[in-house]
């Protein structure tokens, strides 16, 4: 076996200070890395129990230490380590192995300096990914051993919270949940804990009298841990929450009003070549989106009217969502779904507003039909000219009713109206934000339904509050709102006064869940890193070591 010429530890002090209690003897390079055999430079050692010193030795043993790689080489000190007597016959222990300070510990088989090194990698990357980053850095550790090293890491002390955020996340999406805490002034989690519930979150803030701030969403079980555990602070609603519960009640309110925007944006007739041209002819518009192009009622139309009266019919006979699942041989969320709309309109809404790959090109299809083209394969080659990417059975699918029929002309494509999720996003964007057609069309909506015009009145007054912080408006708000005829914004309403003090505090504070959101990002990377296999403490420890 090669070896290198003798050296002291002089040399390896400036390079390894870790070094610097031993005397290397030796240094070899095998084909397994890199091996010292090295002694203890102290002529004499202190004992752990009693503090005295000794000289007397009682015996010698090898001790193997894995350290820090050395050009990609790992390394292994082998150590002649003594024991020694004590001379106090009053300490308990008659004798002791001496310990060198930075390189050893008992029964430690890392130095100090891989330890850290390796609980580093433990805490980005845990077990599997972790155990094959340190093979390439050249110190090769079990994937268990990590896991082990990340366990034994000692937890920080939390230092006084004074504005904490708290929010929930997905251990196992719907089915188990974990709660986060975050220092918003030091941007940091300071703790995580089991569920989602009142009872763990009210013992910490019991524990933390200093709170006095607390930013949450809008779950009940927050409010009422936070108002048991600290009812000195001071409750925040976010305001991303409460800006999300009112799109979701604007978006209700489009879906059930939508017939009402078909019917404005039906009248409107749609761009058309000039009327010299004599081969060009036009059938009736068709102005309800509920039709197909020969005029019948489209399949799915049929099947969600079918539906909704069957679960409306069962829950009036008083089943149960059980039994109607069971009946009617449906999953329970689309019971659920029946069973909690307010109208058939609302349903309707996603049945009768599908898009296609092809609705871009239905108007070229329909010109070339009417101008005497009648070869699919031809108009398939003009709308992939155009850009269409599908295939030729959904070019021959769309003009299949059209040889059916007796009619010669396809109908002109009329004016479409918006999707509502389109008309949503209108609503709830600054207007001074929205192109000049997106504007001209959110005037044409809402001239057509006072309902929604009335529901845009209400997000802008209340964009203004949440600009200008100014909460004390909210009052005055929600009676504006009550006024009208909007039941899914009077059960935001509703929901509103339960919780009215934190809704103004969020509405007229700076503060914010927004680091807490984030800090839920950082948690979703950790999750998928572990596979999802992580025990709950592990990755309590992984959160808070990551910082």
């Amino acid at each position: 076996m090669p070896s290198c010429p003798r050296c002291t530890s002089r040399n390896f002090e400036g390079l390894v200070p870790h070094l610097a209690g031993v005397v290397v003897e030796l240094v070899e390079r095998s084909i397994g890395g890199v091996t010292m055999h090295a002694r203890v430079r102290a002529a004499d050692a202190v004992c752990p129990h009693c503090g005295g010193a000794s000289r007397r030795v009682h015996g010698r043993y090898l001790r193997r230490l894995s350290d820090a790689a050395i050009s990609g080489a790992r390394v292994v000190i082998e150590l002649l380590v003594r024991r020694f007597r004590c001379l106090n016959a009053a300490c308990a222990a008659v004798t002791f192995v001496e310990q060198v300070a930075g390189l050893t510990s008992p029964h430690a088989r890392f130095t100090p300096l891989l330890r850290r090194m390796l609980a580093s990698i433990a805490v980005a990357l845990a077990g599997r990914p972790g155990s094959r980053l340190s093979v390439a850095l050249g110190v090769p550790v079990a994937k268990d051993t990590l896991l082990r090293l990340l366990r034994a890491l000692p937890e920080e002390s939390v230092e006084p919270v004074r504005v904490l955020g708290v929010d929930d996340f997905a251990l196992r999406k719907g089915d188990s949940y974990s709660t986060i805490l975050v220092d918003l002034e030091r941007r940091r989690p300071v703790d995580v804990l089991p569920g989602r519930d009142a009872e763990p979150l009210a013992a910490w803030l019991g524990d933390h009298p200093e709170v006095e701030i607390i930013c949450r969403d809008r779950g009940g079980a927050y409010a009422e841990g936070a108002r048991t555990g600290a009812p000195q602070a001071v409750q925040i609603a976010d305001g991303w929450h409460l800006w999300k519960n009112l799109g979701e009640a604007v978006e209700k309110t489009v879906g059930t009003h939508h017939a009402c925007v078909r019917a404005a944006f039906a009248t409107a007739t749609p761009a058309i070549p000039p009327p010299g041209d004599d081969i060009w002819q036009l059938a009736p518009p068709t102005t309800d989106t509920m039709l197909d192009v020969c005029g019948r009622e489209r399949r799915l139309v049929t099947r969600t009217k079918e539906r909704y009266a069957a679960v409306q019919q069962l829950l009036a006979d008083g089943s149960t969502l059980e039994g109607i699942c069971r009946t009617l041989r449906l999953d329970r969320s689309t019971v659920r779904r029946f069973a909690r709309a307010t109208s058939l309109d609302e349903l309707l809404v996603n049945a009768t507003n599908r898009s296609t790959i092809l609705d871009k090109y239905r108007s070229h299809l329909n010109q070339r039909w009417n101008e005497g083209c009648r070869d699919s394969a031809q108009l398939h080659q003009e709308i992939r000219a155009l850009g269409f990417q599908g295939s030729i059975q959904t070019t021959r699918r769309y003009l299949r009713p059209f040889k059916s029929t007796t009619a010669a002309a396809a109908p002109a494509t009329p004016r479409p109206a918006p999707r509502p999720r389109r008309i949503v996003r209108w609503i709830m964007t600054n207007p001074g934000n929205l192109p000049d057609e997106d504007t001209l069309a959110l005037k044409e909506v809402r001239t057509g339904c006072p309902e929604l015009d009335a529901v845009t009145r209400h997000v802008r007054d209340f964009a203004e509050m949440m600009h200008d912080r100014s909460g004390d408006q909210l009052p005055a708000w929600m009676e504006r709102v009550e006024h009208d005829g909007l039941p899914a914004l009077h059960s935001l309403v509703n929901g509103l006064r339960r919780d009215q003090d934190a809704v103004i505090a969020g509405l007229s504070s700076f503060w914010s869940s927004g680091q807490v959101e984030g800090q839920n990002t950082r948690v979703k990377r950790i999750k998928r890193d572990g596979y999802g296999r992580a025990n709950f403490d592990l990755l309590r420890i992984r959160i808070l070591c990551r910082t």
